[in-house]
Order: structure tokens, then sequence, then C-alpha cells
């Protein structure tokens, strides 16, 4: 066995994306992170996650914001930290497989707007979806980042993983991220798993869980043991719960040991009390539910996210069906065998949930079969790692054609189209993107920010006037 140098450990901070995306569904505004992001500029991290997930849809659909403009405002105040993003691969940042001409082109304009550090991942592990995005980042000079979608199940063994990691290290990626999103990686499995990676390949490997079963920060320590380079973290008023394991905790622990951080304390402290009255003021409002703060032991059975669960959660109270909570998570492990063994990560988990809901709620598994179910079992999200049940997948598409391709061969460049369709409303080359990925959404933001520029416009005019408004 190599012999693992000990060195600092490096963070990659959450609180601007992964935390609030986990704790209060992505409702952090920009105008809340700006006051502090020249203080996170100055603790030395490896990175600033601050981008992507859902917190692209999330400000033009809720916050009437435009993700970029939040991108650059950070950019402009963190002059000396890298920001990082998440990207789901030929889905970009939504939910079906875009033409590679728009994958080409997000990457290039997220890389000029602030961008250093690209974390592409697929639900599937299918190394095909990553492709595009991958050469995109190498082609604009940014730091092209292959998540592994970590799960458990027979198929995921320690040669799959280290399989999978020599391919994205072939395949030009910077380095690797164990993304464990559901906080699935016990601490003695995270030894091994990272020194096998290690040894298995050259490039960088980060860590990222959630603490939603309760092991995050153990797991963590031991993957630093066994050579992690990375690990990401959320400051404490917004870490734990189905959040990460919390800053301050693991710069603590760390602290007088070849792992120390080197990061100010005092410098955190004041990081950590600007927001809290961010959390105070969630949690009074309820938009942080306090069940969000607990350790859920059920992920470690059900294999479930913490976001999954309070998805099941609100579509089960729509239904009238909140008795049948347990029912759909044991239902839920086996549509999961159904399909192919898959991790339960967006768009897989809300698949595989809502379908397990329709098999309990419906009285009859597959008598009821959601659009994204078929797709899915008709190739169109691409290749599991285990064959689909051949008679769920009978009962569910019938003698639909199941596709092998990649599913991005069927679809063809769409950019200048889309281009056509948006001509009307466009004040920014970006615009364009922030239609694809969201279409209704995004020309319902556009219309908004029209008529607040037509109000200001209306302003200015009295003042000019003389006219004060009062």
């Amino acid at each position: 066995m190599t012999e693992i140098a000990k060195k600092p450990i490096k963070i990659t901070e959450t609180i601007l994306r992964d935390a609030h995306q986990s704790l209060i569904a992505t409702r952090m505004t920009t105008e809340q992170m700006l006051p502090i992001v020249e203080k996170l500029d100055q603790v030395g991290y490896h990175s600033l996650e601050c981008w992507g997930g859902a917190t692209f849809d999330a400000s033009l659909r809720f916050l009437k914001e435009d993700p970029w403009d939040r991108l650059r405002k950070i950019r402009d105040k963190a002059k000396n930290t890298k920001l990082q993003m998440l990207f789901r691969g030929q889905n970009i940042l939504g939910y079906r497989p875009y033409g590679d001409d728009v994958v080409e082109y997000f990457v290039q304009k997220s890389i000029a707007n602030g961008i250093d550090i690209i974390r592409i991942f697929d639900c599937l592990n299918d190394l095909r979806n990553l492709e595009t995005a991958v050469k995109a980042a190498n082609k604009e000079k940014g730091h092209a980042q292959v998540a592994l979608s970590y799960t458990l199940g027979d198929a995921y063994t320690l040669e799959y993983w280290t399989n999978i990691a020599k391919e994205i290290e072939n395949m030009g990626a910077d380095s690797i991220c164990i993304k464990d999103m559901a906080g699935l990686l016990l601490p003695y499995t995270a030894t091994e798993l990272v020194t096998a990676l290690k040894e298995t390949v050259k490039i960088p490997i980060q860590l990222h869980t959630h603490y939603t079963s309760g092991v995050g920060s153990m797991t963590y320590l031991k993957a630093v043991e066994a050579g992690v380079d990375v690990i990401d973290c959320a400051m404490s008023p917004f870490a734990l719960g189905t959040s990460q394991p919390a800053t301050e905790v693991m710069v603590e622990t760390f602290k007088g040991t070849p792992y120390d951080t080197g990061y100010d304390t005092k410098l955190l402290e004041e990081i950590a009390d600007y927001f809290r009255p961010i959390r105070d003021e969630a949690l009074e409002s309820g938009l942080l539910n306090p069940k969000n703060m607990g350790v859920n032991i059920k992920t470690l059975i059900y294999q479930v996210p913490g976001g999954m669960l309070s998805n099941l959660t609100s579509q089960l109270k729509d239904l009238h069906a909140e008795d049948k909570y347990y029912e759909v998570l044991e239902e839920v492990p086996r549509v999961r065998q159904d399909f192919g063994e898959c991790p339960l990560v967006t768009p897989s988990s809300q698949i595989v949930g809502s379908q397990a809901v329709m098999n309990v709620v419906g009285g009859e598994r597959y008598k009821m079969v959601t659009k994204e179910s078929k797709d899915l079992l008709s190739g169109h999200y691409g290749k599991t790692v285990k064959p689909f049940n051949e008679e769920v997948q009978k009962k569910c598409i019938g003698d639909a054609e199941v596709i092998t391709c990649r599913p991005a061969d069927l679809v063809p460049n769409e950019l200048e189209t889309l281009e056509a369709e948006m001509a009307q409303y466009k004040e920014q080359d970006e615009d364009v993107l922030s239609y694809a990925l969201f279409p209704q959404v995004a020309v319902e933001f556009f219309k908004y920010r029209e008529a607040q520029k037509t109000k200001m416009d209306a302003t200015v005019a009295d003042t000019k006037n003389g006219a004060y408004p009062v």
C-alpha cells in the first residue's frame, strides 16, 4: 500500500449553494449573499460553491433574479477564491438532455461570467453523458471535475468505482468528486474507497456528503486520513441535517495536526454570525423545517436522499395519502432495483420516488406509470449499471423502442432555433441559455424584468420633471 503524504486539508464552502439548497429550498437571495462574500473570500478556501444545481431555476422562478447577474456580482467581490458550480452533464441544470451546442455554449458562458471549477455529474454515472461538458470545460481552460454519484448495491463494488475513476481520468477530467448525496458513505468504507481511488488515479479526489444519516463528520475524518484532497463543508448556521458537515467543526478537528487548514477561527466566527439571523428568520417563517436539521436514519435503510424524503412527503400530502409514507419508503428500493439499481440523485431520485408513490397509491405496481419512468426504461436517460427488470419494462413501455446510443445523439443542435424563439426578450447573450433550460419560467422572468425597467424609467422621468415619488 502506498504511504499517504499528510498535508493540510482543503475545503470547498457550500453556504452559497448546496447548504441553502438542502435546508431552505434554495431561497437565499443575492442581496443576502453579497455583503459577506468579501469575508468568505479572505478565508483561503479551495473554492466557493455558489452556482448551479437548483440555484438557477430557483433564482428565476421564485426570487425573480437573474442567475447570471448573481454570478457576476459574486465574482466581482471574490477576488482570490475559485468559484465552483454543479452541472448535470448533458442535462446542464435542467431535466432533459440538451443538444451539444447548448451544453458547449453554457459551459463557455459560465466560465466567461466567473466560474472556475465545474463539477459535472450524471444521475446514472453514464460517462457518455459527461463527455461534451468535460471537453467544453477543457477548451475554455476551466477546471473539469467529474463527480461519481455514490450509491450502494451489488453492482457498486470497489472495482466498479476504480474502473470508472480511471475512465474519468482518461476522459480529461482535472479532478474527481465522490458525490455522496444521501449520506450513505460510512467512515471505514470511506477509508477503503479513498485509498483505492488514490492508488488508481493521479488526479485529486474531493469528497462531498450530506449529514442526513448523521455520519458526515466521521466520514470526512477517515477520508482525510486516507488522503482525500478536498472536503465540502457548510458554515455552521446552514450545516448538518440535510446539508453538509460544519466548516468550523472540521477546521477545529484538524487544528494542530498535519491536516491543519490554517483558517482563521475568528474570521469564521464573524461569517457564522452573519448567517445566523438569516437562519433564524428562515426558521421563524417556516422556510426552514426543523425536521431537516436532525438525523434521519431511514436514509441508511432506504438509501433515500434528504431532499427526496421531503418530496415524497409533499406528494403524499397532495394525494391525501400521508398514511402510506412507510409503504412508499419500502417501495423505493424495489423500484430502484426494477430500474437498473440507479443512484438516487436528480433527476433519477424524483423518477423513482414518484413511481414508488404511484405504485403504492394506485394499489397495483406499475398500473400508472409516469412519462419520466417510461423515458428511463426506454434508455432516454442513458445506461444503468444493471439491466432493467424485463417484466416491469414490458408492462411500462410495451414494444416501444429502447435506445442504446448516447441520448444526446438523438438531440439535434438547437441553439439557433432557441435564439429565434426568444429573440424579442433578449437583453444579453446569456438569456438564450436561461430560456433553453426553463422556457416558460424564463419568459415570465423576462416579462417581469421588462416591467421593472419600465417602472424605473417612469420614476426617473418623474424625478427629472420635478415630481418626486412618495
